[in-house]
C-alpha cells in the first residue's frame, strides 16, 4: 500500500498542477476576452487661443490612439508639426518659437478613464466619461483630468473632449512683442473615431 501511495501521490500532485495552471489560463483567456483594442491613425486635435486682439486655430488630423475597453486604458501621439495654420508665418513661428517641434517632435497622452464602469460597450449610446494620465507636451509632463464623450454605436467608438491648458505649465514661452496675440490659456479640442483592432 505504501508503495501504491508513493507512485500515485506525485502523479495527482502533477495532475493538480496541471488543473490549476489550466484554470489559470481559462481565467486569462476569459478577461481577454472581454477586452478589445480600438485604433486610430487619423484621430484629431485642434487648438484655439482668443484675444482681443488675434483668434488663432490651428489643427492636426493625424492623431494616433488606441483605447482598450477592459482596462479603460488611452493613449494619444501626435507629431507638433503637423498642426496646420490659416497663416503660414503663425505655423513657422508655432514649430520655431513656442512648441520647438525639432527639439519636442512628439506630445503624447497617456491616461484611463476614470469611469469605466458606467460605460456599457455593448449597448449605443453617448456615455460622459472622465479621463486622468498624464500629457507631456513640450518636454513636460503634467497630470491632468479632462470631461469626455464616448459614443457607442456597433461595432465602433468615438470619442470626444474640450479642455484647457495653461501654456506656463509646459514652458512654452510667448515673446514680449506677440503677447497680447496669444492667450495664456489655449482651449484643446480632441475627436477620434476608433475602428476595432
Amino acid at each position: 500500500m505504501y508503495l501504491l501511495y508513493e507512485v500515485i501521490h506525485p502523479i495527482n500532485k502533477l495532475f493538480m498542477k496541471k488543473i490549476k495552471a489550466l484554470v489559470f489560463l481559462l481565467f486569462v483567456f476569459c478577461l481577454g476576452g472581454k477586452a478589445q483594442l480600438y485604433f486610430t491613425k487619423n484621430g484629431s486635435v485642434s487648438f484655439f487661443s482668443s484675444t482681443p486682439m488675434e483668434d488663432i486655430r490651428a489643427g492636426n488630423n493625424q492623431v494616433i490612439s488606441i483605447l482598450n475597453t477592459g482596462s479603460g486604458e488611452i493613449q494619444f501621439s501626435l507629431l507638433n508639426n503637423a498642426f496646420h495654420f490659416k497663416k503660414a508665418l503663425m505655423e513657422e513661428h508655432f514649430n520655431e518659437e513656442y512648441i520647438e517641434s525639432a527639439q519636442y517632435p512628439k506630445s503624447t497622452f497617456k491616461g484611463t478613464i476614470s469611469n469605466l464602469k458606467e460605460v456599457n460597450f455593448s449597448k449605443d449610446g453617448i456615455y460622459n466619461i472622465t479621463v486622468s494620465g498624464s500629457l507631456n507636451l513640450h518636454g513636460v509632463t503634467k497630470s491632468i483630468s479632462v470631461p469626455g464623450k464616448l459614443t457607442v454605436k456597433g461595432n465602433s467608438l468615438s470619442a470626444s473632449s474640450v479642455f484647457k491648458i495653461r501654456t506656463k505649465d509646459y514652458n512654452i514661452k510667448i515673446p514680449a512683442a506677440v503677447k497680447n496675440n496669444i492667450a495664456e490659456t489655449v482651449e484643446l479640442t480632441v475627436n477620434c473615431s476608433y475602428e476595432k483592432k
